[in-house]
């Protein structure tokens, strides 16, 4: 599904985003107000629009309305509040994914403010050292939907119930999904035949509430923890 999807901040993190995003066919318009910052070269495949994402009328003008995908990227949280919820009260945008700057201002970044995802570096930053450091252990990437939903990954240890096992024999619970299995270089998309291996970063989308069944699942302590 190719979609349309606008960027307000034109800066690395917006440009870096707009690439990723044109690089996997999709339409974007990156919207900057700050001239010096307006470079088509740097993502000649965008459309670039020197306005205001604050102001209703430049919004209006750049057919914020007509995108599946707003992203408020600035590097300034007060402006990604305000894109945020004019992207979602004024033009109904279906998904509206901020960038968090400061890690004090998280807790602003909610549904009230129009926001469907927050991004914090330095949480993801976080999440992604431990990640790396971490067998055994769930950690939590990313939460969608004001809290309802995660991305969480769990590095499968040795020894562990299901290495060598096929995904289909893995018993997740309600709520729950696999959803992508990294493996060295590789981005394995699973099927109900692929056998597990140690050392596998099991990637999941779940509620909160299941993420410790998850785990005691994943490292066979399903009975104990479970009460099964």
């Amino acid at each position: 599904m190719t979609m349309r999807i606008a960027i307000a901040g034109a800066g690395n993190v917006g440009r870096s985003i707009a690439q990723e995003l044109i690089g996997n066919g999709h339409s974007v318009m990156l919207i900057e107000r700050q001239p010096r910052q307006l470079r088509p070269e740097r993502v000649p495949e965008a459309e670039w629009v020197l306005a205001d994402a604050c102001e209703l009328s430049s919004l209006e003008e750049a057919d914020v309305a007509g995108c599946d995908v707003v992203v408020a990227a600035t590097g300034d949280d007060k402006v990604n509040l305000v894109v945020s919820l004019l992207a979602k009260t004024e033009f109904a945008v279906p998904r509206v994914v901020a960038r968090v700057n400061r890690a004090e201002n998280e807790w602003l970044f909610t549904e009230q403010w129009g926001v469907d995802v927050s991004v914090s570096k330095p949480r993801l930053m976080a999440a992604l050292v431990e990640e790396a450091v971490t067998v055994g252990d769930l950690v939590r990437l990313m939460t969608f939907r004001q809290g309802e939903a995660n991305l969480v990954e769990i590095t499968l240890p040795r020894h562990a119930p299901y290495e060598g096992k096929p995904v289909r024999s893995v018993p997740l619970p309600r709520d729950a999904a696999l959803v992508a299995i990294l493996r060295g270089k590789r981005v394995v998309v699973p099927t109900a035949d692929d056998p597990l291996e140690a050392g596998d970063e099991l990637i999941f989308v779940c509620t909160t509430e299941v993420e410790d069944q998850i785990r005691a699942v994943i490292l066979g302590t399903e009975g104990r923890e479970l009460g099964g």
